[in-house]
């Protein structure tokens, strides 16, 4: 009774907003380019980046996309800026401490085309003093994936509609009001975006929607916050037009496939085609896909190799779900102290002192942390040697359960983006 009453205020602002979108009193807007949006239901835990990041590696490798300039486009959740920003994975010149002097930053005659003398003068002055980390500064996903994927435009924008507008017309960053927030202003005009996290964001409607499900936690199991993980309503994963069951076991039997598209409303799945009918008749795609992660790799320069064979490890991460993590790291260490955070989290120094003391009581465990942590760690000023030389992350990559899957999900793909 008291989940009811707890529930009650968050599902009826739910169904008010989406029915308010649906009946078209609020107005939806469709890019001029096309659009993936990649997104779920849950709070955080299902795999968006590693996703994403596939979802590139599959798009730059497919005739129809390969040469293109495919571009992401995200929230930037916890970002210290504002407005339109295209994503450096590092700064033109940068301190030891990760931070621009931003004397490199657009200088003045550029500035002064776009605003006038006394103006252009008082944005430099602003613009030379020291900016965050760019984890900081843009965002830890964004900038892992730019890392990831150089070639690839990377911007984060709170406003979609106005971000995807950016990508497709650059010069309009010179002309806008808004863009002359935007620090780096060079990049092509896109040809396809994928929305990072915009499955909510409904004042956009994508080409192709694709919603993950995390296969540890079915969210049939699960309550809307506060009680659960749930942030929409569960009926609304039968909008989607293709859906994945993320963290899957390596291997999975045909049977367990059709017992989880049943579990998710799809009738009549076939695991050969990877699509089925939803009650109202609307065919659905849904795929499986497993985690795989890479050999451990140094956090910073200084990090010592012979620690990564060490058979102690002290995993510590801030993201929603470390299961996967902790199940990989199982098999090849003992993991004698596991430290969770809050997903995001921005680490403090104190943070620093809790894992220095783990580190000092098991002298020879290597510490391992999940690739996105590594993108904030990387960026704390005074890290003690003694972690610098330990810390270690582990690089993730999505992929497919079954071999035959990816060909029919491109397939699935390019069929709604070609439309």
């Amino acid at each position: 009774m008291l989940d009811q009453i707890l529930l009650a205020p968050y599902y009826i602002t739910l169904k008010i907003r989406h029915a308010l979108y649906d009946s078209g009193i609020r107005k939806v807007h469709t890019a001029e380019i096309p659009t993936v949006s990649v997104g779920n239901v849950t709070v955080g835990g299902t795999g968006k980046t590693p996703h994403t990041e596939m979802l590139l590696r599959l798009l730059s490798g497919h005739p129809e996309w390969a040469g293109k300039h495919l571009a992401v486009l995200s929230r930037g959740y916890g970002r210290k800026s504002r407005g339109f920003q295209q994503v450096v994975a590092e700064y033109p010149a940068q301190d030891n401490e990760g931070r621009q002097d931003s004397k490199e930053s657009p200088d003045k005659e550029v500035l002064a085309g776009q605003a006038g003398p006394d103006k252009a003068k008082k944005q430099v002055k602003r613009l030379r003093r020291k900016l965050p980390a760019p984890a900081a500064y843009f965002g830890d996903e964004p900038v892992q994936i730019k890392k990831k994927f150089p070639q690839v435009t990377v911007a984060v924008d709170k406003d979609r509609v106005e971000g995807c507008d950016f990508l497709k017309y650059p010069d309009r960053l010179q002309t806008s009001k808004k863009g002359k927030k935007c620090l780096y202003r060079d990049f092509p005009a896109a040809d396809l975006a994928v929305l990072d996290d915009a499955f909510q964001y409904r004042r956009l409607k994508p080409s192709v929607s694709l919603v993950l499900v995390n296969y540890n936690r079915p969210v049939s199991k699960d309550h809307l916050l506060p009680v659960g993980r749930l942030r929409d309503l569960p009926e609304r994963l039968a909008k989607a037009d293709m859906l994945t069951v993320t963290k899957c076991p390596y291997y999975m039997e045909d049977e367990e496939k059709e017992a989880w598209a049943t579990e998710l409303g799809i009738k009549e799945y076939d695991p050969v085609s990877c699509t089925g009918i939803r009650k109202d008749g609307k065919e659905q795609a849904l795929f499986f896909t497993t985690v795989r992660y890479d050999t451990l790799a140094p956090i910073f320069p200084e990090g010592d190799q012979r620690y990564a064979y060490s058979k102690q490890a002290i995993l510590f991460s801030g993201i929603a779900d470390d299961t996967p993590l902790k199940r990989y790291l199982s098999d090849t260490y003992k993991i004698v102290r596991h430290l969770t955070f809050g997903d995001h989290h921005e680490f403090t120094a104190g943070d620093m002192g809790t894992i220095r003391k783990a580190a000092e009581e098991y002298p020879t465990a290597v510490l391992v942390t999940t690739e996105k942590d590594s993108q904030r760690l990387a960026c704390i000023p005074g890290m003690a040697k003694i972690l610098k030389e330990r810390m270690f992350f582990a690089p993730i990559k999505a992929e497919f359960v079954s071999e035959g899957d990816q060909e029919r999900f491109m397939q699935v793909l390019t069929s709604h983006l070609c439309r």
